[in-house]
């Protein structure tokens, strides 16, 4: 999990990084938008002994931007990842941050090496193509540019699967019409990391949660940043890929049935102690909005949380409709998953509960840089986001340990529940529930698992 601009974009780039190889660098450009360009060195391009390419590739940007963690700008940003041809994934091993050409700021390794899906369509599909293209001669253009209308044929046709099995589905509620009014179970659930997804790049799987859909069943790829996991597996929310099913749907998705330490869940009689606070260090930074099928998600950066010693990287944040999780049986109207990885690659969730009342001015934010597509990103060139205006005044919290609350449904996840909700306005509920009626996994079971909460 680790979305932002310079996140998901590295990641999707390859980089195999020595000085001199950088200094040596010939750069092809990938693709090119307002405000940016990706480039790749195809010079760097190599294949190791386990089969897998690693490459050198760079996003330029046309205005620097802020590092929160040396408080001086940087243009371009270099990673060094592995491809996985065969398998059509990656994972990055390096980032370096650069002023401007040549000009180094700082340089970072990839503790947690993580591989992700290439989803067809989009830039790190590109890369990916540019990365396993071998290098040709004159002989092998012709066998070059078939190969690539056939990719392109085979995306189009499953784009257009999947049209046909979303249109059968919508078919198939609208002769239910009671599915559309159907109460949200009252098992316990929990969330799920997304990738971000996708990421989030240093996308890192956590709590994504996604969102149901109005009105019909609303699935997508799995894009869980879990290694194994099948990236082609559908599910949603209602009716065959619902929350009943998810286990049915893979075998990397069994833990969904056969977990004991599930999320979400209804969080009452916890043990009334003195908890540690909650170390916030938040800060502005730019942000990517996308709606990946399940929920509205913004990836950010420089953000992090402390706890018991611990230092969780802020990774992304995204809603769900109703809350997921319930105090006392009782749901607020929706939440808000702040997802966190550390560098040993623990998952941390942060839950801000949302009630109706006043407009809130970073929700306000994120609504209006709504991508106009399902899976594109916007990423504002100047606008920055103050995810600290999320938090409440009064930070004392629940705590429990739980999972994803979409699948893979992976446990093993810290949960942090505020007890303050904040508000969000008719206005801002209406516009989310226009994108997702409901996309919250049903209450868990807590099989006698401890909960503690700030006295």
């Amino acid at each position: 999990m680790r979305p932002h601009l310079t996140r998901p974009t590295a990641c999707l780039i390859a980089m195999i990084a020595t000085a001199p190889s950088l200094a040596a660098a010939a750069w092809q450009v990938i693709s090119a938008e307002p405000g940016k360009r990706v480039e790749i060195d195809r010079t760097s391009i190599r294949k190791e002994d386990n089969g897998k390419t690693v490459a050198l590739g760079r996003i330029v940007l046309e205005k620097p931007i802020i590092d929160p963690k040396t408080s001086s700008s940087y243009r371009i940003v270099q990673a060094l990842s592995r491809y996985d041809c065969n398998s059509r994934n990656y994972s990055t091993l390096k980032r370096s941050y650069f002023k401007d050409e040549g000009d180094l700021l700082r340089e970072e390794e990839v503790k947690v090496q993580i591989e992700m899906p290439v989803r067809s369509g989009m830039l790190d599909d590109k890369l990916l193509r540019e990365v396993c293209r071998p290098k040709a001669d004159d002989a092998t253009l012709a066998a070059r540019r078939t190969a690539d209308k056939v990719n392109s044929a085979t995306g189009d046709l499953r784009k257009a699967n999947e049209a046909l099995v979303q249109q059968e589905v919508r078919r198939a509620s609208m002769q239910t019409p009671a599915a559309a009014d159907r109460p949200v179970a009252e098992a316990v659930a929990s969330p799920v990391p997304r990738r971000a997804p996708r990421a989030t790049g240093a996308s890192v799987t956590s709590d994504t949660g996604p969102p149901p859909t109005t009105r019909t069943t609303r699935t997508r790829t799995a894009e869980s940043g879990e290694r194994g996991v099948n990236a082609h597996v559908q599910w949603g929310y209602e009716g065959d890929a619902g929350p009943d099913n998810w286990a049915r749907l893979s075998p990397e998705y069994a833990t969904c049935a056969s977990g004991r330490r599930q999320s979400p869940i209804d969080i009452r009689d916890g043990l009334r102690v003195d908890l540690e606070p909650i170390q916030f260090s938040y800060r502005p930074s730019h942000f990517r909005v996308i709606d990946n099928g399940h929920t509205v998600q913004v990836e950010v950066d420089g953000s992090s949380l402390s706890l018991l010693g611990k230092r969780y990287e802020l990774v992304q944040f995204h809603f769900h409709r109703p809350s997921e999780e319930r105090i006392d049986g009782r749901a607020s109207d929706m939440v808000a998953h702040l997802v966190h990885k550390s560098d040993d690659g623990k998952l941390a969730v942060l839950a801000v509960l949302l009630e109706k009342g006043s407009e809130h001015p970073i929700i306000q934010t994120v609504w209006n840089h709504l991508p106009l597509e399902k899976g594109e990103y916007v990423a504002p060139p100047d606008p920055t986001i103050d995810v600290a205006q999320l938090l409440p005044q009064d930070r004392s919290y629940h705590t429990y340990m739980g999972s994803l609350t979409t699948p893979p449904c992976t446990e093993g996840v810290l949960w942090l529940v505020l007890k303050q909700r904040q508000q969000i306005s008719a206005e801002q509920l209406a516009i989310f529930a226009r994108l997702y009626r409901n996309n919250a996994r049903p209450i868990q079971a807590t099989f006698s698992r401890m909960i503690k909460e700030t006295r």
